[in-house]
C-alpha cells in the first residue's frame, strides 16, 4: 500500500531495506579517521595537537553501542553471549582510554585473506551478525591470520580490528603481518637466465 506522501507527491520510493544485523559503523570510521593509528594526528587547526583521551574512548563507545544494539537483537543465546563479552571487554578502554589506538591499520585490513564464495557453505555465518555470508550476492568474507582462523564479514570485524588490533574470537593480536618467504635461490637462476 502507498504511503500518503507518495500518493500527493505522485512519486515511488524506494523499497524500505531488508531487516538486516549488519552494523552501521559510519560514525565510527568518521571519529577514526580524525584519530589516526599513529595517535598523533587530528585535523585540528593546531597540526601538533594530538588526540584528546576522550575521543579514542568515544572510538570504543561507539564500537561498543553497535555491540549492544546486536546483542539486543541476537538470534541465539551463544550469539548474545559472544557480543557481550566484546562489549565488556571494551569497557576498561572506556574507562581508561590507551594514548593511542593498538589497531592495525586500513593496508592490514586491505591485505587480509578474501575466501573464495564457492568455498562457502549455506549454514556458514559471520559471528558477530549472525547473518549467513551467502545471502549476501556481494559478500566480503575475510579470513585473519590467526591460529584459528576465524572467518568474519569484512564489514562487522573491520571496526574490531581498526580499534583493538585482536582476533574477536581468540583475540590473537593482529598487529603482526604475515611473513613473507622470499626464495633467494631463484633470483640466482634468473640472473643466470639473463645472461644466458
Amino acid at each position: 500500500m502507498a504511503s500518503q506522501y507518495e500518493v500527493e507527491h505522485n512519486v515511488r520510493l524506494a523499497e524500505p531495506p531488508s531487516n538486516t544485523r549488519r552494523i552501521n559503523m559510519s560514525s565510527f570510521f568518521s571519529l577514526l579517521h580524525r584519530v589516526t593509528d599513529s595517535g598523533t594526528n587530528t585535523p585540528h587547526n593546531n597540526p601538533n595537537a594530538t588526540p584528546t583521551l576522550p575521543d579514542v574512548a568515544n572510538i570504543f563507545r561507539l564500537l561498543q553501542d553497535q555491540m549492544q544494539t546486536l546483542a539486543a537483537t541476537a538470534p541465539t543465546d551463544e550469539n548474545r553471549s559472544f557480543l557481550l563479552d566484546l562489549v565488556s571487554s571494551l569497557e576498561d578502554d572506556i574507562n581508561d582510554p590507551p594514548t593511542r589506538l593498538e589497531g592495525v591499520g586500513q593496508e592490514f585490513l586491505d591485505a587480509l585473506d578474501r575466501v573464495n564464495r564457492k568455498k562457502l557453505g549455506q549454514e556458514d555465518d559471520c559471528a558477530i551478525c549472525k547473518i549467513p555470508y551467502l545471502e549476501d550476492q556481494y559478500c566480503l568474507v575475510v579470513e585473519l591470520p590467526c591460529k584459528g582462523r576465524h572467518q568474519f564479514d569484512l564489514e562487522c570485524v573491520g571496526p574490531w580490528l581498526r580499534s583493538k588490533g585482536t582476533c574477536p574470537m581468540c583475540r590473537e593480536e593482529m598487529g603482526k603481518k604475515k611473513a613473507v618467504v622470499v626464495d633467494n635461490d631463484g633470483d640466482e637462476d634468473d640472473m643466470d637466465m639473463i645472461y644466458a
